[in-house]
């Protein structure tokens, strides 16, 4: 049978994953009108693509003309986040191999980064965080990596809605120098956490470029262990594994050896 041939997208169906990517912005919940609102599409055509995402188990009617997030998408995020799991895990393990630290890769999820896939530093003292946990963007290597992302009016947009607490003293708390923060990030390569969410603890980032949807790769470890001075060499190795794992992510063939950043065995510790 042949491959089906490229063309436009199917516009109900592109509405439709637009309108669950709305209910899961908005928390997971959301009215006709806010729905409405977010997307600027007629509320009739919203309840018309809403009652067969009902049917389908995508989304549950709640009282009050509310629409959740259905039960039948955790099956599929559970399926989507093992076989994402399973693809990207040689390269974490890679990073952890080569840095000793514990290598992670998170995702935007609203106004919050969440944790997709790890693999943990064989050090007895390390860092661990869940596959699952949300994380903030504003004080976190993953958060700032994701924010450089999107348009500065968006970064802005998501830190002002979720907040900006000071978690340590060396906490960003205000929007103008967590951009400039950010700016830093892109110029040098890499964007870090040092001490900003747990005091003590770094984490050095860098987004997944052309990744579907925002993500970035982390190492993190103890600030004692991942100094200052592994900074170029470590941000060297997640740029390469995050042209790996958007390879994956893309459908993409890597190049025979397109690792520009490639540092040489045994020269990252």
């Amino acid at each position: 049978m042949p491959e089906p041939s490229g063309g436009r997208p199917v516009q109900s169906l592109q509405r439709a994953f637009d309108l669950l990517d709305d209910l899961a912005d908005a928390g997971g919940r959301a009215t006709l009108s806010e729905l409405a609102a977010a997307s600027g599409l007629p509320v009739a055509t919203i309840h018309r693509l809403l009652s067969t995402l009902v049917e389908l188990g995508h989304v549950r009617r709640e009282p009050g003309r509310r629409y959740a997030l259905g039960p039948r998408l955790v099956r599929l995020g559970d399926a989507a986040g093992r076989v994402l799991g399973d693809g990207v895990r040689p390269v974490l393990a890679d990073l952890v191999a080569r840095t000793g630290e514990s290598a992670n890769l998170a995702g935007l999820d609203g106004s919050s980064a969440v944790y997709l896939a790890q693999v943990p530093s064989p050090h007895p003292m390390r860092m661990f965080t869940e596959v699952g946990a949300h994380v903030p963007l504003h004080c976190t290597g993953v958060g700032k990596a994701l924010l450089s992302t999107v348009e500065a009016s968006l970064a802005r947009a998501l830190v002002e809605r979720a907040g900006m607490p000071a978690r340590t003293p060396s906490t960003i708390v205000d929007v103008v120098t967590l951009d400039r923060e950010i700016r830093l990030g892109l110029d040098r390569g890499w964007h870090v956490d040092d001490g900003e969410q747990e005091v003590g603890v770094r984490c050095v980032a860098v987004p997944v470029p052309g990744a579907p949807t925002p993500c970035a790769v982390s190492v993190s470890g103890p600030a004692a262990r991942l100094g200052l001075d592994r900074m170029e060499v470590v941000g060297a190795l997640l740029r390469d594994a995050a042209r790996r794992i958007s390879d994956q992510l893309t459908g993409a063939a890597p190049a025979a050896d397109a690792r520009a950043d490639r540092v040489p065995e045994g020269t990252s510790r």
